[in-house]
């Protein structure tokens, strides 16, 4: 049977894991941030090192949720069309919005060597697979790439025979792109630390009951206490219910991941070279990352959250449900068995793309919502716009990473 808990988590020895007290009184700071996950630690580290004081208010244990539920993927794009954006907002937005996920994922890895956070960093590719005897797909994503490639971006297209050579798999083409696979909550817990060591205040099992921005403060109300700042920063999985306003922006999903057991080398001799991770054209689509104890995880099965009285019932359901996809995919794997699995409840946006920056609703407020399948590198576009925002100091196209895009 499998253990129905997140890998990352699961394998961080719990007499390791730091705890933190839960918030209690009134605190007065510079900056509150709401989400210890890894891109409210991301914030924490960045805004702390800039001499920020800084306070962190987590509902579970840091790195616990969303995060520990992670693929652990460092894109260099978004998991959106870069022609589809390009149609609506402009070539010249298009092309700095993908700019700045690119940028921000060379320095997440090298902040992350930095601060000497061991996370188990290696680079790794991403292959966006489209599907076999399917003229019409192969067609969208090679216009897809052509687009990409004419904007100056150093992605590269394989081949259906090329594909089959590397990854054993059958598919109509894909575009290849850089990045790097790393564990998640080893890495949020580095930024943590490194975030503490800077003076950096953190509580856990402190939900966020109210926020209420005024002209010169905002006042952060959670449980037992109430932090007073001078700005906050919402870096949660899913947008907070005080936050009703932003409901239309963002869409409720549940994904769900299981990690096989130990593949035999008879298996693994079927699967290529296995040095890539794979993201495929279905609706929702799933993504495929080869870990290093011979094992594979594979995320997808998106769909409206479920109840709490169906979640078990559900992930059990899932956890097969995944199985066979990935057994239609690789066919040798048949037969494996699930040694892990769980699901992420996060939010997906209108337009594909994560809000990072502010809203002209939400004096006082900086955002880092919907980061969906973008993988890690939001967070820390995320850490060093808002840290610009904050400053009053963002570059030329800062504003297009937020809401403004939206409320044109």
């Amino acid at each position: 049977m499998p253990r129905y808990v997140p890998l990352w988590l699961d394998r961080f020895p719990k007499a390791r894991r730091p705890a933190h007290p839960r918030l209690r009184g009134e605190l007065e700071t510079d900056v509150v941030v709401i989400g210890g996950g890894l891109t409210g630690c991301a914030c924490a580290a960045s805004f702390a090192a800039a001499g920020i004081k800084v306070v962190v208010l987590e509902a579970d244990r840091i790195g616990a949720a969303s995060t520990a539920a992670s693929s652990g993927l460092i894109r260099e794009d978004f998991d959106a069309s870069f022609e589809d954006t390009a149609r609506a907002q402009g070539l010249r937005a298009a092309r700095t919005l993908w700019q700045g996920m690119r940028r921000a994922s060379l320095d997440f890895a090298a902040a992350i060597k930095r601060a000497n956070v061991r996370c188990d960093l290696v680079p790794q590719d991403l292959l966006h697979i489209a599907p076999p005897r399917d003229g019409d797909a192969v067609k969208r994503l090679r216009r897809e790439y052509d687009a990409r490639r004419a904007a100056g971006f150093e992605h590269t297209w394989m081949t259906a025979a090329a594909l089959a050579r590397e990854a054993a798999v059958e598919g109509g083409g894909a575009i290849r792109t850089r990045g790097f696979a790393f564990d998640p909550f080893r890495a949020c817990l580095g930024f943590a630390e490194s975030a503490a060591g800077r003076g950096a205040t953190f509580f856990e099992r402190t939900p966020v009951r109210r926020i209420r921005a005024g002209r010169k403060s905002v006042v952060v109300t959670a449980g037992t206490g109430t932090v007073h700042a001078e700005a906050v920063i919402i870096a949660t999985g899913a947008a907070l219910p005080d936050l009703r306003a932003l409901r239309r922006h963002l869409h409720h999903q549940q994904s769900y991941a299981v990690v096989t057991e130990p593949l035999p080398a008879a298996v693994r001799r079927e699967l290529g070279r296995r040095a890539a991770a794979l993201r495929d054209s279905s609706s929702p689509p799933h993504f495929l990352r080869w870990l290093k104890d011979d094992r594979a995880l594979f995320v997808g099965a998106d769909h409206q959250p479920v109840t709490a009285r169906a979640h078990d019932k559900t992930l059990v359901q899932r956890a097969g449900q995944l199985m066979y996809e990935l057994s239609t995919i690789y066919p040798a794997i048949s037969g494996a068995m699930p040694a892990w699995s769980w699901d992420l409840t996060h939010d997906t946006t209108v337009d594909g793309l994560p809000y990072v920056g502010l809203h002209r609703n939400f004096p006082r407020h900086l955002f880092a919502l919907g980061h969906g399948r973008h993988g890690a590198a939001v967070s820390w576009l995320a850490a060093r716009l808002l840290l610009r925002q904050f400053q009053g100091v963002p570059d030329k196209g800062d504003e297009l990473f937020g809401f403004s895009r939206i409320l044109k």
